[in-house]
């Protein structure tokens, strides 16, 4: 068999062929591939410059032209549910935990964010179902804390118990002292029954807030409570000392009670001192205004003034002034109960519990506060300086 020469001549022409293919698909692919990464920068670019408007525009032209990108509709969730279009973002989230093409770290993560879509919207049995369908999952130890914040919503202190000593089986060890707030919460439900055996039950659940946080302020002086008005003032007593040792700016708090239980005793003297010297330790103006009205009921009004007068001395607060002028220590032609009220508006506007982690203010002392829902935040005597937070 001859060789044909002429087929040498076809082979640089299959070699350009092949060469302009590939051309013609580089040139058409190259606008997919580089259309995506344009986009993403361009959204990217809206939200770092807080234009989420803008941003959300920019990934929807992305998903209508590529329905295929996932990450995408988890960010268009988000960000539906950041500007409080929730039902935007459930519609995103839910069709994303239903769609069969997902991998199952893909609808977890999708059903992970329907909870929190309902949770944003007020449907709290809705997002208690969506967290409840990933246990065993990646997000469990994350549905868990979610479930918990429910329960507190809906003041489910059993559930709330519960779900927070999972947690802490889990190793997470910061939520000792809310649970200790639980306990107290079902003693406060406790007591407000009309059961025969309303302090006994909740007893109990103070012994098991102190069994979780021993040093717990709220459990010592709800025990002192229980004690004194059970016809235990000795009992009430030795709570009480277990919390100003503790915690001796709580004392505003035990205050009344804790004279009533030293009266009880014949122990009036001893009880006005220990509070005298928690004032000391964490001056304020509830305490100084309990200390004031023991000693005026106790040992006149001259007494009281004078003592008011020295505390002032060493911590000069318009509070303060309001108790002296109210004590009769207004002299010269000014009408004292005209100043005490001008001088006591003030303080009413001033004079406020603060809390540490949010700055909301109030002129009621709260274990819980309503703003950011942190326990124990609230400061415990109100201050004047309260009004300029950080």
């Amino acid at each position: 068999m001859e060789f044909e020469f002429w087929w040498l001549l076809a082979i640089p022409l299959f070699f350009g062929l092949g060469w302009l293919a590939a051309r013609l698909d580089a040139r058409q692919a190259r606008p997919a591939a580089r259309g995506v990464p344009d986009a993403y920068f361009k959204g990217l670019n809206f939200l770092v410059n807080e234009q989420p408007d803008k941003a959300i525009d920019t990934f929807l032209d992305v998903v209508r032209l590529d329905p295929e990108t996932i990450e995408l509709h988890f960010a268009l969730g988000s960000l539906f549910r950041r500007r409080g279009e929730t039902d935007r973002a459930i519609r995103v989230h839910q069709n994303l935990a239903e769609r069969a093409d997902l991998s199952l770290a893909q609808r977890q993560h999708a059903l992970f964010e329907v909870g929190q879509d309902f949770l944003r919207a007020g449907l709290l049995d809705r997002a208690e179902d969506a967290f409840n369908r990933l246990e065993g999952s990646p997000y469990a130890a994350a549905a868990l804390r979610h479930r918990l914040s429910i329960a507190q919503q809906v003041r489910d202190w059993p559930q709330a118990i519960d779900l927070a000593a999972r947690l802490r089986r889990d190793g997470d060890d910061s939520l000792v002292r809310d649970i200790a707030h639980f306990h107290c919460e079902r003693a406060v439900v406790a007591l407000a029954g009309t059961t025969p055996d309303h302090r006994a039950v909740a007893a109990r659940e103070i012994d098991a807030a102190l069994l979780a946080d021993p040093g717990h302020a709220r459990a010592w002086a709800m025990r002192g409570e229980i004690a004194l008005a059970g016809g235990d003032p000795a009992s009430a007593i030795e709570s009480w000392q277990r919390l100003l040792e503790r915690h001796p700016e709580h004392a505003p708090r035990i205050a009344g009670g804790w004279l009533q239980a030293h009266d009880a005793l014949d122990r009036a003297d001893i009880g006005l001192a220990a509070l005298e010297g928690a004032y000391v330790a964490h001056p304020g103006i509830d305490l100084l205004t309990v200390i004031a009205d023991a000693r005026s009921a106790r040992r006149g009004i001259d007494d009281a003034r004078g003592w008011v007068e020295a505390r002032l001395r060493e911590r000069p607060t318009l509070a303060g002034l309001e108790k002296l002028i109210g004590l009769g220590a207004a002299a010269g032609p000014v009408d004292g109960a005209l100043v005490a009220g001008l001088v006591g508006a003030h303080v009413r506007r001033h004079a406020r519990h603060a809390c540490a982690h949010c700055g909301f203010r109030a002129r009621q002392f709260a274990w819980q506060c309503p703003g950011c829902g942190r326990w124990d935040s609230f400061a415990a005597q109100r201050d004047e300086a309260a009004e300029v937070l950080r």
